[in-house]
């Protein structure tokens, strides 16, 4: 029996995934759950299960093991009665690119007996947003207006949970704002809200996260706690040469470890007394100029790091 029904919207337990005749393993004894009304980020990179394990939730694939419920639905056994109360975003825009904005909107309505104008509260902040174009083709539309449609479409006909699958992938940073800013009013409604996305940096938007690498789960808290279990100092290097820098601070027998990160190499020492000083002294005696080191807190993809050295 699955536990906790009453608590939780969705519960997995030891999920496992297999293809090609079981030669690659894409879930290895996933388990999660999530509470209601519970904003929760499934954060990986691609490669890591996150669309496997999102397709066996909304009932589009079996596992090859363990069990999963959705509002206390199984979902295999109780797979037509969890389809109607779910909202499913897929990572790829599926809706039907030669309806109009206001006819793909229409279409998904009558598929769950509803209408536009019955659940318009739960679409308007995106919706008015739309209208403009209500009469432009699907398939016409920008990045980032297909998925406001894409998110309108998966809401209209008032899910209990909704699932959301790299949503905000190829979409430009001002639409990924403004749809993580969606997500947040939508909680009003206690609508359950599952995510996945490669970015490290949309973590902090949710309430809880999952880290998740090689078709498992890394660490499952709040972003607040998962940067607070960070081991060690963290210092921020740059200087004149970037790439050889990195090459030469990974020879250095102190350094724990050294990751690129944007315009510096973040990196943790194995003994951190006077590590700037260390840290300083080796980069002069290798000729490097205009350096910088300055330590810095750790962000969600530092702990990723430190997790998926851990796990390997």
């Amino acid at each position: 029996m699955l536990k906790n029904r009453n608590m939780h919207s969705i519960i997995a337990e030891n999920i496992i995934k297999t293809y090609n005749k079981g030669k690659v393993q894409a879930l290895d004894s996933v388990s999660l759950e999530i509470g209601k009304g519970e904003l929760f980020g499934l954060i990986g990179p691609d490669g890591a299960g996150k669309s496997s394990l999102f397709r066996i939730l909304t009932t589009l694939l079996k596992a090859n093991g363990g069990k999963a419920s959705v509002q206390g639905l199984d979902v295999i056994n109780e797979y037509q009665q969890i389809r109607k109360i779910i909202g499913y975003m897929p990572g790829k825009f599926s809706l039907y690119q030669d309806l109009t904005v206001k006819e793909n909107l229409e279409f998904f309505a009558a598929l769950f007996n509803t209408s536009i104008v019955e659940n318009y509260d739960l679409i308007q902040d995106i919706y008015i947003q739309l209208e403009p174009f209500k009469d432009r083709r699907a398939g016409k539309l920008s990045g980032g207006m297909k998925q406001k449609l894409a998110l309108c479409c998966a809401l209209i006909h008032k899910p209990e949970v909704l699932f959301l699958d790299e949503p905000t992938t190829g979409v430009d940073p001002v639409s990924r704002k403004e749809f993580w800013e969606m997500l947040k009013r939508l909680q009003k409604f206690e609508i359950t809200i599952m995510v996945s996305t490669p970015y490290m940096d949309e973590a902090d938007r949710c309430d809880r996260i999952a880290l998740m690498q090689s078709g498992k789960i890394l660490s499952v808290d709040t972003p607040a706690n998962i940067i607070a279990q960070y081991p060690k100092k963290l210092y921020a290097v740059r200087s004149d040469n970037m790439f050889r820098m990195l090459n030469a601070l990974r020879d250095l027998d102190t350094v724990n470890s050294c990751f690129g990160f944007g315009d510096y190499l973040h990196i943790t020492m194995k003994q951190e007394t006077s590590a700037e000083d260390t840290l300083a002294d080796y980069l002069r005696s290798k000729d490097f100029s205009n350096i910088e080191i300055k330590q810095i807190m750790p962000q969600i993809e530092d702990c990723f790091m430190i997790l998926m050295e851990k796990a390997a």
